[in-house]
């Protein structure tokens, strides 16, 4: 989940052939399958005084792309994400990584050319989209355009564990859902803070979990994870595909539980879990909570130090072309993607056309079949990184 109120900016898309610079983009007309996105030629979107006009190179596609352009849970419409009877933003996409284009007349901490990345409220799924100056940061200089448009997904990790979670140096933390697009940036931030982690994930998926520095790994298909008994000071939930009893039950008398999850049917999503998290929690010296992630550039600059550092990487599994990104969002929404997927978007050759088929001008094998494995820590051991901490937090290490 996102704070919008800080996301906005107000961006009208008109048909090509209005007037001004055009650019190809996927367009949401509708809620439903991903099928419904087209991929199409529009009028370039225009900065406002406070905006950047960002070319993108790269943008992230995951889950919550997902759940927007479906729909569903049919709260997501209410939200500025949503929109009825439509979808508002007729461009989806969030998580990008780009050049700046051009800046707004008060923006004074970009100029044209700036390698940046972050998070957009909309567009990213196109070649241009304007962001406000205040959510995007400069790219780390040692990812591609490709590795940064994952790393805003680390944002939620990182407020959901320092944060919500209060995550302190020496305490023991399990992550649920640890190869997920967010699971895998938490094992690396908890580790960063100085936490020991128990990683929660299937086989196939293990060594790589381990390779990101978790210090114990729980293959749920042998072992369950409830069965250990009360041992951790904090549980951050990226699945919610158990029952909160079962999660309290891990947690040690004043442990907190951090749901950062779906589920929960098309209607309501997890509005019946979060209520019953908020009663319980009135019996029980437990801090059971949620949160809503708020981009910003201080985060942003925090994961920057902290991938420059080191101490972090993202994990692609998958990578797609602009023309593919309902492939992208169908993958993503099965809800059994590792790591992050991400869309390769500059440098495409321009004779793919409205809901046409662009080929990579990159290698020959088709992006949508690349994979790269896991690139954690490569066996070094886990130094407490230094990440500028939010004045709210009640971590004391900085990450």
């Amino acid at each position: 989940m996102h704070a919008v109120d800080e996301m906005n900016a107000t961006v009208r898309l008109a048909p090509a052939g209005a007037g001004g610079h055009t650019m190809r983009a996927i367009v949401h007309p509708r809620y439903g399958a991903p099928d419904v996105l087209g991929f199409e030629e529009v009028e370039r979107p225009v900065p406002g005084d406070d905006d950047v006009l960002v070319r993108v190179h790269a943008a992230g596609a995951s889950v919550g792309d997902h759940h927007v352009v479906s729909g569903t849970p049919y709260l997501i419409r209410l939200s500025p994400f949503g929109g009825l009877p439509r979808p508002r933003n007729r461009v989806p996409g969030t998580a990008l990584a780009g050049r700046v284009e051009a800046v707004g007349a008060k923006v004074t901490t970009f100029r044209p050319g700036d390698e940046v990345f972050g998070q957009a409220g909309s567009g990213a799924f196109a070649e241009y989209v304007v962001v406000p100056a205040r959510l995007i940061a400069p790219k780390p200089s040692n990812l591609s355009f490709e590795e940064a448009a994952a790393v805003p997904w680390a944002v939620t990790a990182l407020q959901g564990l320092r944060d919500a979670g209060g995550l302190k140096a020496g305490q023991r933390v399990l992550i649920n859902g640890a190869s997920g697009g967010v699971g895998t940036w938490a094992v690396q931030i908890a580790k960063a803070l100085g936490a020991s982690v128990t990683a929660v994930c299937s086989t196939h998926n293990v060594e790589m979990v381990r390779a990101l520095g978790a210090d114990e790994v729980v293959d749920y298909t042998k072992e369950d994870f409830v069965a250990g008994g009360a041992r951790f000071d904090l549980m951050l939930d990226t699945v919610g595909n158990r029952s909160l009893s079962e999660c309290r039950s891990v947690l040690v008398k004043r442990g907190t539980y951090v749901a950062c999850s779906g589920g929960g049917g098309d209607w309501f999503g997890p509005l019946f879990r979060l209520v019953g998290m908020l009663v319980v929690s009135l019996f029980t010296s437990q801090k059971l909570t949620t949160f809503v992630a708020s981009p910003s550039q201080e985060d942003l600059l925090a994961l920057k130090e902290l991938v420059e550092a080191g101490k972090a990487k993202p994990v692609i599994e998958r990578r797609y072309l602009l023309s593919e990104v309902a492939d992208a969002l169908r993958h993503v929404g099965e809800g059994h993607a590792h790591g992050q997927t991400v869309i390769l978007i500059a440098g495409l050759p321009r004779r793919a056309g409205a809901g046409g088929h662009a080929t990579s001008s990159g290698p020959s094998e088709k992006p949508s079949t690349r994979r790269s494995s896991a690139r954690g820590n490569g066996g070094r051991s886990a130094v407490p990184a230094k990440v500028p901490a939010k004045r709210r937090a009640t971590c004391p290490v900085r990450v």
